[in-house]
């Protein structure tokens, strides 16, 4: 399923960079999707992406921790795993920007795209289900994913609360939440398992 993803928002992100109305027509902007009803773009912002830097840091975060993503859900969730694991992406992808969709309902210049809210939900995921395991923070420094978690929620809401760059920090921050209870509300014998985790060090 990652695989299928990567190629399918892979695929999306590079037409879209040669024809720009693409972006235009289905980018994240509250104020079409509420005033206009324009409901495509609560999906459709999740497969366009700004640059090249932009979508292969995505897709390669997507690639790598989705695949470890899958085993967990096999694992634990059997013959549904697909179904789930296509729920916590496309949940994370709907649920991530809807405190942007309300907090900028009245902007009509604010705009996001990319699947940056589905990735953190993807991360967490995975964070969820061994806490303990290293990341490789900048593809170097290796930090627990418990530690890594904890320092990108504080990080992501601080940045939204500034609000100085052009990057969608709230929706980081609600992907990131979103995927790390999913499991929990999918099957909350889980949430044991994940304290087992957390104690075993």
């Amino acid at each position: 399923m990652t695989i299928i993803l990567v190629l399918i928002t892979s695929v999306f992100s590079i037409i879209a960079f040669s024809q720009h109305g693409l972006i235009y027509k289905y980018q994240f902007n509250p104020y079409q999707i509420l005033k206009r009803h324009q409901y495509p773009r609560l999906i459709l912002h999740a497969f366009l992406h700004a640059n090249w830097t932009h979508l292969i840091v995505n897709m390669l975060v997507l690639y790598s921790f989705g695949s470890v993503l899958e085993r967990y859900f096999q694992q634990f969730f059997g013959s549904s795993w697909i179904p789930y694991y296509l729920i916590l992406y496309f949940g994370a992808i709907l649920v991530s920007p809807l405190y942007a969709l309300f907090r900028h309902r009245n902007d009509y210049k604010y705009n996001a795209v990319g699947a940056s809210g589905a990735v953190s939900a993807v991360v967490f995921a995975a964070i969820f289900f061994d806490p303990w395991n290293n990341i490789y923070f900048f593809a170097m420094i290796p930090m627990p994913g418990i530690i890594f978690a904890f320092l990108y929620l504080i990080y992501s809401w601080i940045m939204s609360r500034r609000g100085t760059d052009n990057v969608a920090h709230d929706t980081h921050f609600f992907g990131a939440i979103f995927g790390f209870l999913l499991p929990i509300l999918l099957n909350p014998d889980l949430f044991t398992f994940f304290i087992h985790q957390l104690l075993r060090r």
